[in-house]
């Protein structure tokens, strides 16, 4: 969402939700714990990093831009319950202290996730640090002003991961990446995974795979000296936590709203919370039906969660509209290398029953005889017999991650890898090969079908 400034322009849109009726007639409460609204947690590496110079680059909307659309936002003040029968929370105000219940004719739960934070010896030493909020990205930036040391461990090796071993090389600092999964970028199968760990130690950031942590240690000053495996200590003058997130609905579980294997809340098509009808939910504290494997699964994306706001709003003011799923599509960097998946990985694929044939490709983001052309690699799974696309994971340089949305596309769509040979893309010699690369793979995995058939 996008605010608007001054200069003599329009105002805002209203809520979604008064969209649908009498602006008049919604009364709209809004509780926020911390002290920022609408803002790109996304963002947070690219500000750490030094591309964003300023924090409120990443604000969209100002609590006071809210207020001023007539929402109650009510900043630093926590719900601690919500009572579904008597349809009202129970929230406190985190500078005073007081508590207060508010009632609800409709309840909109946008709770989001929480970052892994494993109970190790050391881990709320200081200068170790989370970013999953603007106040987390503030304080890392204010230890790195004031550290003297230029040693930086990131435990995870994820989407955060990766970013903030981008962000801290970008600070000038000397960056060791410790993770416990074979290869960097989990979400990748493990092949694809070795040519993001390969880049990386090329970039002169140290990949540890395989290697969980045990335990932080600390200096006799009580601050972070060293990030400790089973088998070795990487010395650390900060450590930043990537480990991944999981759906924040400890209010929902206590409350009795139904959960999934994942722990997100669940909801029908309209994003309204299962057998509860004035009750909806949404981002990343709720699970999607996955439209390949037909699974629910939870997937933490800004994304997702605009699209389930607009949504939610539609159908909490009396319209009607729906979130039909994903197909999981993410992308993300390391200094020049783009990684990007969409759909299934092997194991996924694997977990859902399916047969399937592998086919991976390597060529370039341009013509190979444009100056600046750059390898990439595609990898394509596809359904035995059928031939249906199940997933797509791409690395490479630059112009190769958003190539994963023609991918995204095909299998929203349901195409086969046959299907998607035909399709019309752009070329030009400064844009791709004659044939691209995705094509390219969706050949190579045609024949792959074809040969699996016989």
């Amino acid at each position: 969402m996008g605010g608007w400034g001054g200069g003599g322009r329009p105002p805002p849109p209203p809520p979604q939700a008064r969209r649908m009726r009498d602006p008049n007639d919604l009364e709209i409460v809004a509780f926020e714990r911390g002290r920022f609204s609408s803002y790109s947690a996304c963002g947070i590496p690219y500000w750490v990093g030094g591309e964003v110079t300023e924090r409120d680059e990443l604000i969209a909307r100002t609590p006071e831009e809210h207020r001023a659309r007539a929402i109650d936002l009510r900043t630093r003040t926590e719900v601690m319950e919500i009572d579904v029968p008597g349809q009202r929370v129970l929230a406190r105000d985190l500078t005073d202290g007081t508590e207060s219940w508010t009632g609800f004719d409709k309840l909109v739960i946008a709770t989001g996730a929480r970052p892994v934070r494993p109970p190790l010896p050391g881990i709320d030493a200081p200068g170790v640090h989370g970013v999953q909020t603007l106040d987390d990205g503030q304080a890392l930036l204010d230890t790195l002003a004031g550290t003297r040391g230029r040693r930086a461990v990131v435990v995870g090796a994820g989407y955060i991961g990766v970013e903030m071993a981008e962000a801290m090389l970008k600070r000038g600092y000397e960056v060791t990446v410790v993770h416990s999964d074979e290869q960097p970028m989990a979400t990748l199968d493990p092949d694809m995974g070795r040519l993001v760990h390969e880049a990386m130690d090329g970039l002169g950031i140290t990949t540890v795979g395989g290697a969980p942590v045990t335990k932080i240690l600390t200096g006799q000053d009580g601050r972070v000296r060293a990030v400790a495996t089973e088998d070795a200590e990487y010395p650390a003058d900060v450590v930043v936590l990537g480990i991944g997130v999981r759906p924040e609905t400890a209010l929902a579980r206590a409350a009795g709203l139904p959960l999934g294997a994942y722990g997100g809340l669940l909801t029908d098509r309209a994003m309204r919370v299962r057998g509860h009808e004035n009750i909806w939910a949404g981002g990343d504290c709720v699970e999607v039906l996955d439209l390949v494997s037909g699974a629910n699964r939870h997937l933490a994306l800004g994304t997702h969660a605009n699209k389930h706001g607009q949504i939610i709003g539609a159908n909490a003011g009396g319209g009607y509209a729906t979130f039909p799923g994903v197909v999981g599509t993410a992308v993300s960097k390391v200094c020049d290398l783009e990684i990007a998946r969409t759909g299934l990985r092997e194991k996924d694929a694997r977990r859902a029953g399916l047969r399937f044939v592998t086919a991976t490709i390597e060529s370039t983001n341009s013509a190979g005889y444009y100056p600046g052309a750059a390898l990439m690699t595609v990898k394509m799974l596809a359904e035995r017999r059928t031939g249906r696309l199940l997933g797509v994971q791409i690395v490479g340089r630059e112009g190769s991650g958003k190539r994963v949305d023609i991918a995204a596309v095909a299998l929203t769509a349901g195409m086969t890898v046959e299907r998607m040979t035909t399709l019309d893309l752009g070329y030009a010699p400064p844009f791709s090969p004659v044939w691209d690369p995705v094509l390219v793979a969706a050949r190579k995995a045609t024949t792959a079908v074809r040969a699996a058939g016989m």
